[in-house]
Protein backbone atom coordinates (compact mmCIF):
# COMPACT_ATOMS: atom_id res chain seq x y z
CA UNK A 1 0.00 0.00 0.00
CA UNK A 2 1.30 3.20 -1.03
CA UNK A 3 0.53 6.72 0.88
CA UNK A 4 0.93 10.05 -0.73
CA UNK A 5 0.73 13.63 1.15
CA UNK A 6 -0.27 15.42 -1.98
CA UNK A 7 -3.11 14.18 -4.38
CA UNK A 8 -1.96 12.23 -7.69
CA UNK A 9 -1.31 15.12 -10.14
CA UNK A 10 -0.51 17.63 -8.12
CA UNK A 11 2.98 19.46 -8.50
CA UNK A 12 5.95 19.01 -5.41
CA UNK A 13 5.80 21.07 -2.89
CA UNK A 14 8.16 24.32 -3.44
CA UNK A 15 11.66 23.87 -1.89
CA UNK A 16 13.53 26.48 -0.23
CA UNK A 17 17.60 27.47 -0.90
CA UNK A 18 17.86 28.80 2.46
CA UNK A 19 19.68 31.49 1.21
CA UNK A 20 20.56 34.04 3.75
CA UNK A 21 18.17 32.83 6.88
CA UNK A 22 21.22 33.09 9.05
CA UNK A 23 23.47 36.43 9.63
CA UNK A 24 26.25 36.64 7.25
CA UNK A 25 29.82 36.03 8.00
CA UNK A 26 31.87 38.69 7.53
CA UNK A 27 35.50 38.00 7.65
CA UNK A 28 39.25 39.28 6.84
CA UNK A 29 42.75 37.75 5.91
CA UNK A 30 45.95 39.31 5.75
CA UNK A 31 48.91 39.48 3.11
CA UNK A 32 51.69 40.31 5.92
CA UNK A 33 54.64 40.56 3.47
CA UNK A 34 58.01 40.59 5.37
CA UNK A 35 60.90 42.27 3.68
CA UNK A 36 61.44 41.68 -0.39
CA UNK A 37 60.28 37.81 -0.21
CA UNK A 38 58.46 36.74 3.34
CA UNK A 39 55.09 36.29 4.26
CA UNK A 40 53.35 35.83 7.48
CA UNK A 41 51.43 32.88 8.18
CA UNK A 42 49.41 31.09 10.64
CA UNK A 43 50.49 27.67 12.32
CA UNK A 44 47.53 26.31 13.86
CA UNK A 45 48.28 23.18 14.49
CA UNK A 46 52.15 23.86 15.46
CA UNK A 47 52.82 20.96 13.33
CA UNK A 48 52.61 23.09 9.24
CA UNK A 49 49.14 23.59 8.86
CA UNK A 50 49.47 27.17 7.72
CA UNK A 51 46.50 29.72 7.22
CA UNK A 52 46.91 33.50 6.64
CA UNK A 53 46.22 35.49 9.59
CA UNK A 54 42.36 35.92 9.90
CA UNK A 55 39.54 37.74 11.85
CA UNK A 56 35.74 38.37 11.97
CA UNK A 57 34.53 42.02 11.07
CA UNK A 58 31.92 43.36 13.82
CA UNK A 59 28.72 45.20 12.57
CA UNK A 60 29.88 48.83 11.79
CA UNK A 61 33.87 47.77 11.71
CA UNK A 62 35.50 48.35 8.47
CA UNK A 63 37.80 45.56 6.95
CA UNK A 64 40.64 47.61 7.48
CA UNK A 65 39.83 48.38 11.24
CA UNK A 66 39.10 44.73 11.63
CA UNK A 67 42.45 43.85 10.13
CA UNK A 68 44.15 46.26 12.06
CA UNK A 69 43.49 43.94 15.25
CA UNK A 70 44.44 40.47 13.93
CA UNK A 71 48.24 41.08 14.59
CA UNK A 72 47.74 43.09 17.91
CA UNK A 73 47.70 46.09 16.49
CA UNK A 74 51.10 45.75 15.44
CA UNK A 75 50.78 45.71 11.63
CA UNK A 76 50.30 49.15 9.43
CA UNK A 77 47.31 48.56 6.89
CA UNK A 78 48.42 49.46 3.54
CA UNK A 79 45.09 48.33 1.27
CA UNK A 80 42.15 45.71 0.50
CA UNK A 81 43.48 43.84 -2.48
CA UNK A 82 40.14 41.67 -2.67
CA UNK A 83 36.62 41.24 -1.85
CA UNK A 84 35.47 37.11 -1.73
CA UNK A 85 32.03 36.49 -1.49
CA UNK A 86 29.82 33.02 -1.50
CA UNK A 87 27.11 32.21 -1.01
CA UNK A 88 26.57 28.90 1.55
CA UNK A 89 23.83 26.90 2.11
CA UNK A 90 22.41 28.70 5.20
CA UNK A 91 24.45 32.42 5.03
CA UNK A 92 26.44 34.49 2.76
CA UNK A 93 30.37 34.20 3.30
CA UNK A 94 32.53 37.68 2.37
CA UNK A 95 36.20 37.63 3.19
CA UNK A 96 38.29 40.66 2.42
CA UNK A 97 41.81 39.89 1.73
CA UNK A 98 43.84 42.77 3.09
CA UNK A 99 47.47 43.60 2.61
CA UNK A 100 49.77 44.94 5.07
CA UNK A 101 52.86 47.73 4.47
CA UNK A 102 56.28 45.30 4.12
CA UNK A 103 57.24 43.85 7.80
CA UNK A 104 60.82 44.23 8.91
CA UNK A 105 62.03 41.03 10.19
CA UNK A 106 62.86 42.41 13.48
CA UNK A 107 59.20 43.44 14.40
CA UNK A 108 58.07 39.74 13.70
CA UNK A 109 58.47 39.10 17.63
CA UNK A 110 55.97 41.47 18.55
CA UNK A 111 53.34 40.66 16.37
CA UNK A 112 50.37 38.68 18.87
CA UNK A 113 47.77 36.45 16.83
CA UNK A 114 44.59 36.62 18.30
CA UNK A 115 44.23 32.61 18.60
CA UNK A 116 47.19 31.97 21.40
CA UNK A 117 47.35 28.56 20.56
CA UNK A 118 48.85 29.31 17.25
CA UNK A 119 51.83 30.20 16.07
CA UNK A 120 53.17 32.90 13.90
CA UNK A 121 55.45 31.89 11.12
CA UNK A 122 57.69 33.84 8.57
CA UNK A 123 58.22 31.68 5.31
CA UNK A 124 59.85 32.59 1.95
CA UNK A 125 56.59 33.86 -0.15
CA UNK A 126 56.68 31.02 -2.91
CA UNK A 127 57.40 28.69 -0.04
CA UNK A 128 54.14 30.05 1.90
CA UNK A 129 51.99 30.02 -0.76
CA UNK A 130 52.48 26.74 -1.43
CA UNK A 131 52.12 25.85 2.48
CA UNK A 132 48.46 27.06 2.19
CA UNK A 133 45.17 24.84 1.81
CA UNK A 134 44.64 25.34 -2.05
CA UNK A 135 41.68 28.02 -1.89
CA UNK A 136 43.98 29.94 0.59
CA UNK A 137 46.59 29.51 -1.90
CA UNK A 138 44.73 31.39 -4.90
CA UNK A 139 43.64 33.91 -2.69
CA UNK A 140 46.95 34.75 -1.54
CA UNK A 141 48.15 34.78 -5.58
CA UNK A 142 45.41 36.82 -6.26
CA UNK A 143 46.02 39.37 -3.52
CA UNK A 144 49.41 39.88 -4.68
CA UNK A 145 48.32 40.40 -8.41
CA UNK A 146 46.03 42.44 -7.10
CA UNK A 147 48.21 44.49 -5.35
CA UNK A 148 51.07 44.79 -8.47
CA UNK A 149 48.45 45.79 -10.83
CA UNK A 150 46.63 48.03 -8.78
CA UNK A 151 42.97 46.27 -8.97
CA UNK A 152 40.29 45.54 -6.66
CA UNK A 153 38.99 41.90 -7.78
CA UNK A 154 35.43 40.94 -6.50
CA UNK A 155 34.75 37.48 -6.55
CA UNK A 156 31.59 35.53 -6.15
CA UNK A 157 31.60 31.87 -5.81
CA UNK A 158 35.43 31.52 -7.52
CA UNK A 159 34.75 33.99 -10.56
CA UNK A 160 35.67 37.63 -10.61
CA UNK A 161 32.62 39.32 -11.18
CA UNK A 162 34.13 42.90 -11.43
CA UNK A 163 37.16 45.03 -10.99
CA UNK A 164 37.84 48.88 -9.32
CA UNK A 165 41.38 50.92 -10.06
CA UNK A 166 42.89 51.62 -6.99
CA UNK A 167 45.16 54.58 -7.24
CA UNK A 168 48.49 53.68 -5.89
CA UNK A 169 49.34 55.83 -2.95
CA UNK A 170 52.67 53.38 -1.84
CA UNK A 171 54.79 53.50 -5.07
CA UNK A 172 54.21 49.83 -5.19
Amino acid sequence: MVTTIAPTGAPPPARSRYENWRPPIVGVSLLAPVGANGLVLVDVTGDGYYVLPHGTVDDGQTPEDAARTVLGGQATIWRQVAVISAQGRRRRITTHLVVTEPLDPHDIARLAYQDRRAVLRVLPTAQAIAALPPRASEWALLGLQALAIGVLPHLENGAIQRLEAVADTHGV
